[in-house]
């Protein structure tokens, strides 16, 4: 039997705190089982398809990303699904916009930039309310050189030293646009720390705990625990391996924006 397939692109946002990442995983809830569950009962059948652009780790949040919905035999009213579909979404979890599109595009494949943000607090304890959003460091940092290490990873290199565990087919060259620690004013909250700082991060792609590999050593540069050298080196794909093993935890970073390309 002929199986007529519909396609459609959708934008959403989410706060990761409370889920075990996007992908589906058995005995936990993940991003991926929510969007799915939610589709299926609006639709009232099981007759359609996921992709996400990226599979993002437990506790990530999203402020725009992408997935890719295939429905099978009838094509959707876009404008009443998008209502339904967010009406039943739990609430940390919203759709920004739905289109239709065809079987040419391919979220997985289709050219994109991603915009990561990493935000994090040093010198005392923040508010609480805060854990779901960023990261606290109760010692002071050595805020200046961690800006200056920041631009290092800037450019093409070899990431391996910040691709969790990595095998022997692995691609770990790739390509930085731009990699800096700012102050935070992008995302504000009263409870939030008076001053708090963000990397961000953007790039084509990115390797397994990348770029919480990289805030790792930005902060263990902070700290004073290792050196702009030892930095330069971990990219030095001369230099002897690296192994690096901080990786922040995932609470802090946030898919600030996908830039779908033509």
């Amino acid at each position: 039997m002929f199986r007529k397939r519909f396609y459609y692109l959708i934008q959403i946002q989410y706060l990761g705190f409370r889920y075990h990442g996007w992908q589906k995983q058995p005995n936990v809830n993940t991003l991926q089982r929510m969007v799915e569950r939610t589709i299926a009962y609006v639709l009232d059948h099981k007759d359609f398809k996921v992709l996400a652009a990226g599979r993002t780790d437990a506790k990530v949040s999203a402020n725009e990303a992408y997935i890719e919905l295939f429905v099978d035999h009838k094509q959707l009213e876009l404008k009443d699904f998008f209502v339904l579909f967010n009406q039943n979404l739990p609430q940390d979890i919203r759709a920004l916009s739905i289109q239709e599109t065809d079987e040419n595009f391919n979220i997985i494949q289709h050219p994109k930039i991603k915009e990561y943000v990493y935000l994090f607090s040093f010198g005392k304890k923040f508010h609480p309310f805060s854990a779901p959003f960023m990261y606290n460091v109760m010692e002071d940092l050595d805020i200046e050189s961690m800006m200056q290490a920041a631009t290092l990873f800037e450019g093409k290199h070899n990431y391996r030293s910040y691709c969790h565990r990595p095998n022997e087919n692995t691609i770990v060259h790739g390509e930085i646009l731009v990699c800096e620690i700012t102050k935070n004013d992008l995302y504000t909250a009263n409870f939030f720390p008076d001053t708090s700082y963000m990397l961000r991060v953007k790039g084509v792609g990115f390797k397994r705990n990348q770029i919480r590999l990289m805030m790792g050593a930005l902060l263990d540069l902070g700290k004073g625990k290792i050196d702009l050298e030892f930095i330069k080196n971990t990219l030095d794909p001369n230099h002897e391996k690296i192994t690096l093993e901080h990786i922040v935890p995932g609470s802090g970073l946030i898919l600030n924006s996908v830039e779908l390309r033509e």
